[in-house]
């Protein structure tokens, strides 16, 4: 029997595709279709490997190591407090 996430990742895949066909077909739209293409893909590979599990985004109070989030820094994007 398919899962849920075998179809979902499925349908990405299948996402994916159409947006490699899109920047084939289309020259000026070729690099972020294809970046969209490759976005899908690694959704795709995420959902097959963990259906349950999470990713942080930002703004998202738990950042720690073991929450999916990145951790917050001081970097150079990044005002200090």
């Amino acid at each position: 029997m398919t899962t849920h996430a075998q179809i979902a990742a499925n349908l990405l895949r299948n996402a994916a595709t159409f947006f490699r066909d899109i920047g084939g077909q289309n020259p000026a739209l070729g690099e972020q279709m294809g970046m969209n293409a490759q976005t899908y893909d690694a959704v795709a590979d995420l959902v097959e490997r963990d259906p349950m599990g999470v990713m942080g985004t930002p703004g998202d109070s738990d950042t720690g190591p073991d929450s999916g989030a990145p951790e917050k820094t001081d970097g150079p994007d990044t005002p200090s407090a």
